[in-house]
């Protein structure tokens, strides 16, 4: 598809078929995300791909108990590596890693578009209970949930 073409038909979707999504269309999405601009390419984000029911069950709650989150068949947590950013310092920490992350989560919601898939960016959730459900070590600090599926609306 045309990128104009995505563009056009980039949509946040919160209704997804129960159909599941095959993991190369995953891989492919996660392949999108580690193609965005990284400040000094420190590459300063990691991706943590859910599938599982209960999983995802808690992080519904955790997401002030959005049900979308539960409902998508795949959600990507898109996470800050404080650690890789520490030759950037304290702006790196505050900005830079933020600024990888989101232009990882656009790639991830465009090549959705791409795969005939559709998304949804979720930003409003509690960070430290997302830290424990995902066991995330200390240096990773989850910024942004992206829910894929196929939606129920085309």
């Amino acid at each position: 598809m045309e990128l104009d073409e995505v563009l056009r038909r980039r949509r946040s979707v919160r209704s997804f078929s129960p159909q599941d999504v095959e993991p190369e269309k995953v891989e492919a999405l996660l392949w999108a995300a580690e193609r965005a601009p990284s400040a000094g390419g420190l590459n300063a984000r990691h991706f943590v791909v859910v599938r599982d029911r209960e999983t995802k069950r808690r992080l519904r709650e955790a997401a002030l108990d959005q049900s979308f989150v539960e409902e998508a068949p795949v959600v990507i947590v898109c996470c800050c590596d404080l650690k890789r950013i520490r030759p950037y310092g304290r702006r790196g920490v505050e900005l830079y890693t933020i600024q990888d992350v989101a232009a990882s989560a656009e790639n991830i919601l465009l090549k959705a578009v791409d795969l005939g898939l559709g998304g949804v960016w979720v930003g409003a959730f509690r960070e430290e209970e997302v830290k424990r459900i995902l066991s995330l070590p200390p240096h990773l600090r989850p910024t942004a949930m992206i829910c894929v599926g196929y939606p129920a609306q085309p």
